[in-house]
């Protein structure tokens, strides 16, 4: 199959009516799901403009199951000569592709190195006109910028590029990362360098026809680095971690840039009207902040960090004096191995994220491999409940479906109604490679797991697997997860 072909829908024409079918049900579950219909009645309904996402994490929750879910694919330091892409996968129970790559799209460039992407416009702006269908889809390593066209999420379309040139000559950053929609329409983009690859970067802004605006921070003083963020406009609010510059991380992991400083430690917080830092918080020595998650209830004022390197999960709130303060409510302690750099293995925390009732936390240790769900109904004081072991460097490989599941669980992603986790395995080209070589060769994997939301715990689906050791052009990487509907990462409330 070519990397751009589409949904095999032509094969036989009773194949061809059931797979209309499916497309018509999907596009009726991303109509309720991403754009809701303003007004109670039908012709209220009918009178007015399409609003995006969801008035509420209660109305999401209530949203249809997702159908398909989107992965961005890379061939990155794999030895394959081929563009980057962004699957499609059908995750229906009911379809006869049930867990299987359905379309593909590929990249006008190679060496993009795809890695997290984010839409147009979200719940941040419900209430106005507006349509999700655009996915802001970076290359981490190219800088190179491209905006993909999802109305039908069965044949994705490029729609835009803008290039890095474009982006180093309007605002000199590089390094693409993450992407929100704002509730103004504006995407906004945490940019790790400057066009040579030097800390700290900053953010981008694109217009709602994504043209470039410049950088959204007034200034960018007290920040050494960047990575993630999250803002809560009712909170006024912007929270951002710290990563590493481009030069330090691209080649891959090096402990004595560690020693020298040259990872991040710190979170910052920023006012959300002004666009300028107001407080930092140091995390200690070797902590290095990856993703930042917020509660989803935007009258809640907490929320959570994952330091990689130190494995702590840090809560946030705001204190009574009105400051920020965070204190570690989560240690993983490391492993003892004889064969690992210093004897021991950190657990290394490549992700996190809250259910949308603000009940569950979710948090990947790709070197330990294991997914762990905590109960945080009591924020300040989280509970495990649940845990299941995927690879990792410290048990034998676990096997699914025939598979060894090398790499350990990285990036997350979790249904509306918290039931189903999703989880893949490729952290970065380099530091796959450095950590588990034999990634390149065997490709990645996507798993599900069920989730207890009455009680907690979790269990793998022995019944789903994506091989994307088996693509067309050969073992690929996969990262970060998207639903066409909205999801438990994008989707801000404001």
């Amino acid at each position: 199959m070519n990397p751009q072909q589409s949904h095999p829908r032509t094969w036989r024409y009773g194949f061809l009516v059931r797979s209309y079918d499916r497309r018509s049900f999907l596009h009726a579950s991303v109509a309720l799901g991403g754009t809701v219909l303003l007004g109670n009645s039908r012709s209220g309904a009918e009178s007015q403009p399409p609003t995006p996402g969801f008035a509420s994490p209660q109305q999401a929750i209530q949203a249809p199951r997702e159908k398909v879910l989107f992965v961005a694919c890379t061939y990155a330091n794999t030895g394959i000569d081929q563009p980057d892409y962004l699957a499609v996968v059908d995750v229906d129970p009911s379809s006869r592709n049930y867990g299987q790559v359905v379309h593909r799209l590929s990249m006008p460039q190679r060496g993009d190195e795809l890695h997290h992407y984010g839409w147009n416009i979200c719940s941040s702006c419900h209430g106005k006109p507006g349509d999700r269908r655009y996915l802001i889809v970076p290359g981490f390593r190219s800088s190179r910028i491209h905006v993909i066209d999802a109305k039908d999420p069965y044949q994705l379309r490029l729609h835009k590029v803008i290039e890095p040139e474009e982006v180093a000559k309007a605002a000199n950053l590089s390094a693409p990362h993450t992407v929100h929609c704002l509730p103004s329409g504006e995407i906004m983009i945490s940019m790790l360098g400057d066009a040579q690859g030097n800390g700290p970067g900053g953010f981008l802004l694109l217009d709602d026809q994504f043209r470039i605006k410049g950088r959204w921070e007034k200034e960018a003083a007290g920040m050494q680095f960047n990575y993630d963020f999250w803002y809560q406009p009712r909170q006024n609010v912007m929270v951002s971690t710290e990563w590493a510059a481009p030069k330090t991380f691209a080649p891959g992991p090096r402990l004595e840039d560690v020693a020298a400083g040259k990872y991040g430690r710190r979170i910052h917080f920023w006012d959300w009207k002004q666009r300028r830092l107001i407080q930092s918080v140091d995390l200690g020595e070797g902590s290095i902040p990856l993703e930042v998650r917020f509660a989803h209830e935007p009258d809640k004022d907490y929320g959570y960090v994952g330091a990689a390197l130190s494995s702590v999960v840090w809560h946030f709130a705001r204190g009574a004096k009105g400051t920020w303060q965070a204190r570690p409510v989560i240690r993983l302690d490391p492993v003892k191995k004889a064969d690992f750099p210093g004897g021991q293995v950190p657990a290394l925390i490549s992700d996190i994220l809250i259910s949308m009732d603000d009940k569950y936390l979710y948090v990947s240790t790709w070197l330990h491999g294991r997914v762990l769900q905590y109960d945080i109904r009591e924020p300040a004081q989280p509970k495990l409940v649940g845990t299941v072991t995927l690879g990792g460097l410290i048990e034998p490989p676990r096997r699914l479906r025939g598979k060894e599941l090398t790499g350990g669980p990285q990036m997350l992603q979790l249904s509306l109604d918290g039931r189903r986790l999703y989880v893949t395995n490729s952290l970065y080209s380099t530091w796959d490679n450095a950590f588990y070589p034999q990634m390149a060769k065997q490709g990645s994997w996507l798993v599900q797991i069920d989730c207890d939301t009455e009680r907690g715990g979790m269990r793998l689906n022995e019944n789903f697997l994506v091989d994307f050791g088996k693509e067309p052009a050969g073992p690929v990487r996969a990262h970060e997860i998207r639903y066409p509907g909205g999801d438990c990462s994008s989707d801000i409330f404001s």
